[in-house]
């Protein structure tokens, strides 16, 4: 008995394997192995997916600054996975993956592509043409869609391929065909792409039957995607309109209304913009990071009216609310705008500088606050700042090939030339100074700087100990049963004793303990070489000896001074068009008694400014100068003659003779004499086209008989003045080289 209850239940079993095989169409069979696939196998690699989708959700760091992708996935345009082997219709591999492949982690969306694989093989049930598993094109779906992730387009293609061709009533043949032109569009087949949307979204719309809201924002975002890829934004434009109709899936249309915001602002559509932005604020359901991006932008949109008022309040109430501290630098910079487009400077640098100090600020945000500070202080005639906002600028963005900051570098590169000249004029000014005080006024001088170092060391060194921890027993400085006092942690005693011995030496004891002459532990010598070697900075011996003495070297400083002078003359008059700064560098020049070549010149520029800045009778006063001085040269025909051009009263072929004459005199070596007739000759050919060619003659000339310091000077004048000319480029090459 016992063996036949056995065997009839090892009957039933196998009765039951039997009749839930792929290979007998029955109704247990069928149902069994679409519950087995739906729950089991199709479950678990959905799981997959939708991790990988997260994933890159959370991993893709939006550029705000830039138009947003419809999709936030960057693909490599240049790697196309295009499968050796074809184990099934539409799947694109079987069990054959080459064992490095196998041995490598598999990523999620790989994952899911076995899991869609295995659905297909192991529980497919095609008996006589037909498939009976009604998950299976479910499982083909989620292949393809894991594809399109893993950047295997055209594999991707074939999985959506035979869905649509094998399921044609399949209640997910519309979401299939959407995923399927998303996949022509990153193959740039756009055109595909749109031909098969427009007969999803018009023809079987309207004639078969409605389509879901979720179906229709995604077709229509998918569209728009393709109008993007071909540069139509107005329809791209319009079918984000249609998208945004209806906010089901709540990322997807967050980011829709974005883009579609963006799209206006770009055309200046600036009331279509705040409409759509206000949309996306108004939206609950959306993503926290496009409402407070579109706030943003609401106020980049609002106009300088009394209407700022309001943005500005709203921003404020943004920056208070403690959930917003990662987006700070953002909303500390755009209230810095409506600050400086309502002519409130002060307190549009005080939020510039705000959001440079935000914790968690970008660099690519930091790139825009500091040029927008270095543009103030290039607009408040502050250069040398302005130069160093725009460094910041040019250290802290990674884009080297953006064209805002190739310009920015630009920029910073027209200012060296200028920086430079004005620290060599700060240098020699105050040592010339210096030199023609007095021994004991230079003495006084040095005391009071040496005190003015001593005093500010010490407080550094002060703030450094505050800065320590003295009282925390936890860092393992001092026991538990200790006092919070100084001297009970060794890591501050430490740090206090090396800055002590770092500003005074090594020193006994004693009274009168700073004094410079007392000795030092271990020598009873006075200013013994120990001290001095510590006490260098502090030394009055030190700076008095670096005072120069000689005449002949006072001179030299002076001429430089000068020489820089009137080269920050001409730069401001002709780079920077800054006519106030121009003269008071070229008066002061005039009054310093330079060179006699370059008396002429300046003259001419005074006159040429005093004429701009409608000062008639200080332009007189220059203008008798040059008539009554230089009566024969060029300049006093040009004033003589106002009507005419005199760029056009000298020939080309004049020119071009003047060229070849002061080259002889370059080859005769006569330097000096090049140097005096290429400044008198220059004011009058500043449109020629030779102009360069003059410049860099006159460097090679000053490199021929001054230090290389005046050389690279003048060679870098001629590459920031014309760096687009071969001649700027060549002597750009020269600075490089003598840098070396």
């Amino acid at each position: 008995m016992k063996n036949t209850q056995k065997t009839l239940i090892l009957v039933i079993i196998f009765a039951t394997i039997y009749a839930c095989g792929t290979k007998k169409d029955t109704f247990i069979s069928r149902n069994y192995q679409a519950l087995t696939t739906k729950y089991n196998v199709l479950f678990n690699g959905k799981q997959y997916f939708q991790e990988g989708v997260n994933a890159i959700n959370e991993e893709y760091k939006d550029d705000w600054f830039q138009q947003l992708p419809i999709e936030p996935i960057v693909f490599d345009e240049d790697e196309f996975v295009i499968p050796k082997y074809n184990n099934g219709p539409g799947t694109g591999f079987g069990n054959s993956r080459k064992k490095e492949e196998v041995q490598k982690e598999l990523t999620t969306f790989e994952k899911a592509e076995e899991k869609a694989i295995k659905a297909i093989q192991i529980h497919g049930m095609n008996i006589d043409g037909y498939e009976r598993n009604r998950q299976i094109d479910d499982a083909y779906l989620l292949l393809g869609k894991s594809r399109y992730y893993s950047q295997r387009f055209v594999p991707a293609v074939e999985a959506f391929n035979y869905v649509i061709a094998n399921y044609p009533q399949a209640n997910l043949i519309a979401e299939t065909k959407i995923w399927r032109a998303k996949t022509n569009i990153r193959m740039d087949n756009e055109e595909t792409a749109i031909e098969t949307m427009k007969l999803l979204l018009v023809v079987r719309d309207t004639l078969e039957a409605h389509l879901p809201d979720e179906i229709k924002e995604q077709g229509h975002t998918a569209l728009a995607m393709a109008y993007v890829r071909s540069d139509s934004l107005q329809k791209a434009k319009h079918h984000l309109q249609l998208a945004t109709r209806t906010l089901n899936n709540r990322a997807q249309a967050a980011r829709n209304l974005f883009v579609l915001g963006q799209m206006y602002s770009q055309e200046g559509k600036k009331d279509s913009a705040s409409l759509v932005y206000q949309k996306l604020i108004d939206f609950k359901k959306a993503p926290y990071k496009y409402k407070i991006h579109a706030n943003i932008e609401l106020a980049k949109n609002s106009p300088n009216d009394s209407t700022a008022n309001v943005v500005l309040e709203k921003l404020q109430k943004l920056i208070k609310d403690r959930d917003n501290r990662p987006y700070l630098d953002e909303l500390y910079y755009q209230t810095g705008v409506l600050h400086q487009n309502n002519d409130s400077i002060q307190l549009a640098l005080d939020y510039y500088n705000k959001s440079l100090r935000a914790e968690k600020g970008g660099d690519k945000q930091r790139t825009f606050t500091y040029e927008k500070l270095g543009n103030i202080s290039f607009k408040q005639d502050l250069y040398q700042q302005a130069s160093a906002y725009y460094d910041s600028v040019l250290q802290v963005s990674k884009d080297t090939l953006n064209l805002r900051i190739r310009r920015i570098k630009r920029k910073h590169k027209n200012l060296a030339s200028l920086i430079k000249f004005e620290n060599i004029v700060a240098k020699n000014d105050s040592i010339v100074r210096i030199a023609s005080l007095s021994e004991d006024e230079q003495k006084q001088f040095f005391e009071n700087y040496i005190e003015k170092l001593k005093t500010a060391d010490e407080e550094a060194a002060q703030i450094r100990l505050n800065q320590l921890d003295f009282g925390d027993t936890n860092n393992g400085l001092q026991s538990a049963d200790k006092g919070n006092w100084y001297f009970y942690n060794n890591q501050s005693l430490s740090f206090g004793k090396s800055e002590f011995q770092k500003i005074w030496g090594t020193r006994k004891l004693e009274d009168n303990w700073r004094w410079l002459e007392k000795s030092t532990i271990g020598g009873g010598t006075k200013d013994s070489a120990q001290t001095k070697k510590v006490n260098l900075k502090y030394d009055l011996d030190t700076y008095l000896s670096t005072i120069p003495t000689e005449i002949s070297e006072i001179d030299s400083l002076k001429i430089d001074r000068n020489q820089a002078l009137y080269e920050l003359g001409l730069i401001y008059k002709e780079q920077f068009k800054n006519q106030k700064l121009a003269k008071e560098r070229l008066v002061r020049v005039a009054s310093l008694q330079p060179a006699k070549e370059l008396m002429l010149p300046i003259n001419w520029h005074l006159y040429e400014i005093y004429t701009n800045l409608g000062d008639v009778s200080s332009a007189e006063k220059y203008k008798n100068v040059i008539l009554n001085q230089y009566p024969n040269t060029k300049f006093a025909q040009v004033i003589q003659n106002p009507n005419t051009k005199f760029e056009e009263e000298v020939a080309v072929n004049e020119i071009e003779n003047t060229y070849k004459e002061m080259y002889y005199l370059y080859k005769e070596n006569k330097f000096e004499e090049v140097i005096t007739k290429v400044d008198e000759f220059l004011p009058t050919i500043t449109n020629s086209e030779l102009l360069p060619k003059f410049e860099l003659l006159k460097a090679f000339a000053i490199g021929k008989f001054k230090d290389k310091e005046a050389y690279k000077t003048a060679l870098e004048f001629v590459a920031v003045s014309y760096g687009n000319t071969e001649e700027g480029k060549r002597a750009k090459a020269i600075v490089a080289q003598l840098e070396k």
